[in-house]
């Protein structure tokens, strides 16, 4: 009953951790159509993939390989005094969970009750939110396998110990990169971009609640020896591209089949509220 209490009490405040910072434009009036026709339109007729995220890339790529040499030093640090701090150690259970499993519940939970309350804005956050995480973790499973890094709880002193195709052997060896903190950076950026296209100006205070949050994920996954700072800097770069791509593909990408069959599903009353109809719209 303790567990279930205190599981219980992880969730609540994942969904709230998700939820408040947008709340006030969840339940505003949708964006004006012509609005939405016009942005599309004009970026639509960009690829998808351009040469600015190529230099983002690189950019994160350098700054993983920077880290690399400081990896045994952050992980000494934070093995040390921080361990004996109480409160580190409930932030860090707090935030992994909200991470894992919390990302799939919050996600489900959005779209479910965005669909149940014909809350477009909603249910569209929780299909593009668990869509992002579910594809980076995909492509985060795949580098884990073949890059068979060593988490620091097998040795501290070895940071540089990777062996092609040793994720194979055990959860041990899939340190690189931080799936936690792909989950964490993705749900951010959805939120963000979700936002910054429905009210642009809450994007000052919503991108650093989430972001803040999604760093306090990859910290707590240090804290606990399960990563190294340059696991969780490509685990945040995968996330961030990955959410960043699934909204703007979306977005820019109307008639496509995932929004047309998720996103076309309501719930309906009968007459007198007795009968409960589900209604599926493919074309919208």
């Amino acid at each position: 009953m303790l567990n279930f209490m205190r599981s219980l009490r992880i969730h609540i405040c994942a969904v709230a951790v998700t939820v408040l910072p947008v709340s006030p434009i969840l339940w505003m009036g949708s964006v004006p159509a012509d609005a939405q026709a016009t942005d599309s339109t004009r970026r639509s007729q960009e690829p998808l993939f351009t040469s600015r995220d190529a230099i983002v890339a690189v950019g994160f790529a350098g700054i993983a390989a920077a880290a690399i040499p400081l990896d045994r030093s952050f992980g000494e640090y934070l093995q040390g005094a921080p361990q004996t701090n109480r409160f580190f150690k409930r932030v860090a259970v707090t935030v992994e969970a909200i991470a894992e499993p919390g990302a799939f519940f919050i996600g489900g939970a959005l779209y479910a009750a965005g669909r149940l309350s014909d809350n477009e804005r909603m249910a569209d956050l929780g299909l593009h939110g668990t869509e992002a995480i579910v594809i980076g973790l995909a492509i985060t499973s795949v580098i884990k396998y073949a890059a068979g890094r060593a988490r620091p709880f097998v040795d501290n002193n070895k940071p540089h110990d990777f062996e092609f195709g040793r994720g194979f052997k055990g959860h041990e060896y899939r340190s690189f990169p931080s799936g936690h903190s792909l989950i964490g950076f993705a749900a951010a950026a959805v939120v963000t971009d979700e936002a910054r296209r429905w009210r642009p100006e809450s994007v000052w205070y919503v991108g650093p609640a989430m972001y803040g949050g999604a760093l306090l994920i990859g910290a707590s996954r240090m804290y606990d020896n399960r990563h190294w700072a340059s696991d969780v800097i490509v685990g945040a770069a995968i996330g961030i591209v990955s959410g960043r791509k699934i909204v703007r593909y979306h977005h820019t990408h109307p008639d496509n089949r995932i929004d047309r069959w998720l996103l076309g599903v309501s719930i309906s009353n009968g007459a007198g509220g007795r009968q409960t109809r589900l209604i599926v719209m493919p074309e919208r």
